[in-house]
């Protein structure tokens, strides 16, 4: 394993390792403190980032608004307070070394306005600002307004060049590099486009390659371009390193950091993560911003799957071959069903699965009463934390909606990410993962259920494990 040797990043030469940042508390001031404290750069979330109290305990989010206009200016807010305290407790822990960024997505609900709160509440404490899931135009401004560096999630190289070519371009000095996240192979939201197949992962490095090729030819600065997703030992990367076609590289960590001393999450979530098997974590299409994500396939995922096995297509008039009357509750009105789909609907009407709830696809699904109720409720207590929401058919305009039905094939991202950061329920909530954490139980890095510190994990990945 050849040396990794320091490089750029915010200002500053610090190792080329970065701890990625994770939303709803799970990288937070701890975790990304202790990261630059060994020398890299440190990540932690603004996304709906926690409170602490006097105590240092974490304070609840409870919302008392009874509309979502008011509960979502409340989740404003809560992520402006939350991330200045994270902020703060990373510089602290940071004492000076390496460099701190903040992550926010760019579709979350209130994404500039908490941004901007973050930056001003916590002057001079934060390096750069790292975006993705979306097409974060206007980040470049909101970073050069603050002199920090501002760092694109991208998956692809024209993903990047529509961002230089409508703002970047503009700001070019304040760019401190380009993060390619790999959409087969990272955990959380995933840039997969339409044109491309889910099942077929692509070697990152012909991608990047293409990039960089981009990026030079548009005179775009010979910043770092940042491989996140699926790296795990540096020695797999060692072809990466003083390779003229990539030029400066760096290397992101989301997943194995979540295993370290520091990290926040519930202690059942470090143990599972030391069990899961290849195969465990599942690329997918359920979350409400219409992206692809990738999580552990737990009971929470699994009956999300079986929601969606559960559905038949319905028209309101009988047409065709769609013959077959289905009454639907609570005024028994009927909609239209194959004979084959009635069949099966009375399957599973019979089963328990007796509540059709309509999506914007003309089609029903089948859920038991209580799924239903929960459905519901989830719906109605909506706080509006996406820019746009399938699950509830939130939207951040002024008509408040997307214009569509609710889908209830979704579900909400707020309320079980919130679950799984601040209780032991983690089979019944989403658990966002790489798809390389099966690679915990194979590394004799973590054998007999170890869990480094972050300086440890640092250190172990400089020598290429």
């Amino acid at each position: 394993m050849r040396a990794i040797n320091p490089i750029l990043l915010s200002g500053k030469e610090v190792l080329p390792l970065i701890e990625g940042g994770k939303g709803i508390a799970v990288s937070n001031g701890e975790s990304s403190g202790a990261w630059a404290a060994a020398g890299g750069v440190g990540t932690f979330s603004g996304v709906n980032a926690d409170i602490l109290d006097e105590n240092g305990n974490v304070i609840p989010v409870v919302y008392h608004g009874k509309t979502r206009r008011e509960r979502h200016a409340e989740l404003v807010d809560y992520g402006i307070n939350g991330g200045i305290t994270q902020a703060r407790i990373a510089h602290d822990m940071a004492g000076g070394e390496g460099r701190l960024h903040v992550n926010i997505l760019w579709e979350m609900g209130g994404a500039e306005e908490i941004l901007e709160g973050i930056l001003n509440g916590a002057k001079g404490l934060i390096h750069g600002v790292t975006c993705g899931a979306g097409m974060p135009y206007r980040v470049a401004e909101i970073a050069e307004a603050h002199n920090i560096h501002y760092y694109p999630i991208v998956s692809s190289a024209r993903a990047f060049m529509a961002l230089w070519k409508r703002s970047y371009h503009k700001r070019a000095g304040w760019l401190g590099g380009v993060v390619y996240e790999d959409p087969w192979r990272a955990g959380g939201h995933n840039g997969l486009s339409n044109s491309e197949d889910p099942t077929s992962p692509q070697d990152p490095m012909p991608r990047v390659i293409e990039l960089r090729r981009a990026m030079r030819q548009a005179g775009v600065p010979e910043v770092p371009v940042i491989m996140a997703g699926g790296v795990w030992f540096l020695r797999e990367w060692a072809d990466w390193l003083d390779n003229p076609d990539l030029g400066p590289v760096a290397f992101q960590f989301g997943t194995r950091p979540l295993l370290t001393q520091e990290s926040p999450i519930p202690d059942a979530w470090k143990q599972r993560l030391l069990t899961l098997a290849k195969g465990d974590v599942l690329l997918h299409r359920f979350s409400p911003t219409g992206f692809y994500s990738s999580a552990v396939r737990n009971t929470f995922l699994r009956e999300l799957e079986a929601r969606s096995h559960r559905q038949v297509d319905y028209v309101r008039a009988a047409e065709g071959e769609m013959t077959a009357p289905l009454p639907l509750p609570p005024r028994g009105r009927e909609v239209f069903l194959t004979p084959a789909d009635k069949a099966r609907a009375d399957s599973w009407i019979a089963e328990g699965f007796s509540e059709p709830l309509r999506t914007p696809d003309n089609s029903l699904i089948f859920v038991t009463p209580e799924k239903a109720a929960e459905i519901l409720k989830d719906q109605a207590d909506c706080m509006g934390c996406l820019s746009a929401c399938k699950f509830s058919n939130w939207a951040q305009n002024e008509a408040g909606t997307t214009g569509k039905a609710a889908d209830p094939r979704s579900f909400c991202i707020q309320k079980t990410l919130q679950g799984i950061a601040h209780t032991d329920q983690i089979d019944t909530q989403l658990m966002f993962a790489g798809h390389n954490a099966y690679r915990f139980a194979e590394d004799p890095f973590y054998a007999g259920g170890r869990i480094p510190t972050v300086g440890e994990l640092v250190e172990r990945i400089r020598t290429g494990d």
